[in-house]
């Protein structure tokens, strides 16, 4: 059983561990004097870490994105973070993995999301707006992806089964949204929010860490989604195909804005409203992820959040009354090299679902390291 996560890495800090975890990204770089190392993203269910091999590449087994490996190594500090150097790592044995230390999911349990959802949709009032609901719920594939899949691959409710948390969250929403405001249409914002998203579990993988599918990357969630919708409703006698072409704009406009990959603008009041639910509640989710798992040491603010293209203030912390009323700590550069190479991470745009596909689109870089088996004596045992 895996004993040491990522979030105990502060605990470990200037001493040497030996521990598992999969790897998110792996890429050779160079340092200043040319020579190549290893820069990993490695993670489990806790959260992700940055690693650095500097030397020896040669002596490494070959391992790529998605394996899980042991490493034995330091536990050192960059930029108020920890980050791990790497002094050895194998291949892990499938006997050592139990899959759940790994998976990030949603604190609530899937098989109780869906049930709720089942309910919400079934108080939907317009029958037609229901029976395509329940069409599709009621397809097996499309139920088994909406209680797994992430909403996203990094930047909100990036976890399995946060697709389904996020519909809830934007059915409850929707709910409060439309109390206030009588003249919106609370069963097209329900359906907004069942319908919004749905094209990401064909759009998605996930069976370690999450990426595109090749279907992903060609068409995009809006497209799959507007596929799926049309599915269901040619197996509907006389569903209206007007109300199926507001239920296409819902879906299409989500994103808002034209620079957020949005094919069109939100044209009627559901559809502005949505948008705008759809942004708040994927931009919440990026800021308490981060403020929940962000591995700095010290200070008042976090690293920057790439989603929102800013540091975060934690703000409990800050208004504690031993602070004494003190101005916080400037939040660090957005970049900066490491003292190994030129190690600089680039800041990518600014997403929160309204923008996500320009960004989470690009394929992973996978420059893949295959050197020969390290000696027998250098192994992590």
């Amino acid at each position: 059983m895996k004993q040491i996560f990522v979030r105990d890495l502060p605990n470990y800090v200037k001493q040497t561990i030996a521990a598992f975890f999969l790897v998110r990204s792996k890429q050779t770089r160079q340092k200043k004097s040319g020579e190549p190392y290893l820069s990993m993203t490695l993670v489990d269910r806790s959260g992700e870490v940055e690693a650095r091999c500097w030397d020896n590449l040669a002596a490494l087994p070959a391992f790529d994105r998605d394996d899980f490996i042991k490493i034995k190594g330091a536990v050192d500090v960059f930029n108020n973070k920890p980050q791990l150097t790497v002094h050895k790592l194998r291949r892990a044995e499938e006997s050592e993995i139990e899959l759940g230390d790994y998976l990030a999911c949603s604190a609530r349990d899937p098989e109780e999301m869906f049930a709720e959802l089942a309910a919400v949709v079934a108080a939907v009032g317009d029958p037609n707006l229901r029976a395509l609901l329940e069409a599709l719920l009621a397809d097996p594939a499309i139920a088994a992806g909406v209680k797994r899949a992430p909403a996203a691959t990094s930047l909100h409710h990036a976890y399995l089964g946060g697709l389904l948390e996020h519909i809830l969250s934007l059915c409850g929403l929707c709910r409060v949204v439309a109390a206030h405001y009588g003249s919106l249409n609370l069963d097209l914002l329900v359906a907004a929010a069942v319908l919004h998203d749905l094209g990401k579990i064909r759009e998605l993988e996930y069976a370690r860490s999450a990426s595109y599918t090749t279907e992903g990357h060609l068409l995009g969630h809006i497209v799959l989604g507007l596929q799926m919708m049309a599915e269901k409703t040619v197996a509907l006698p006389g569903f209206p195909p007007r109300l199926r072409a507001v239920l296409e704009h819902l879906v299409v406009s989500h994103h808002g804005e034209y620079e957020f990959g949005s094919p069109k603008l939100p044209m009627f009041p559901e559809a502005m409203v949505f948008h705008f639910l759809d942004n708040l509640d994927s931009k919440l989710n990026s800021m308490e992820t981060q403020l929940r798992t962000d591995l700095k040491l010290s200070g008042d603010w976090t690293g920057k959040n790439v989603a929102l293209g800013r540091a975060l203030l934690r703000r409990e912390q800050y208004l504690r009354p031993e602070a004494g009323g003190g101005a916080a700590a400037e939040p660090p550069p957005e970049a900066q090299a490491e003292a190994h190479g030129n190690d600089v991470h680039p800041a990518a745009p600014a997403d929160g679902e309204a923008g996500s596909r320009p960004v989470e689109a690009r394929a992973p870089q996978r420059t893949l390291f295959t050197a020969g088996a390290g000696k027998e004596g250098d192994r992590v045992s």
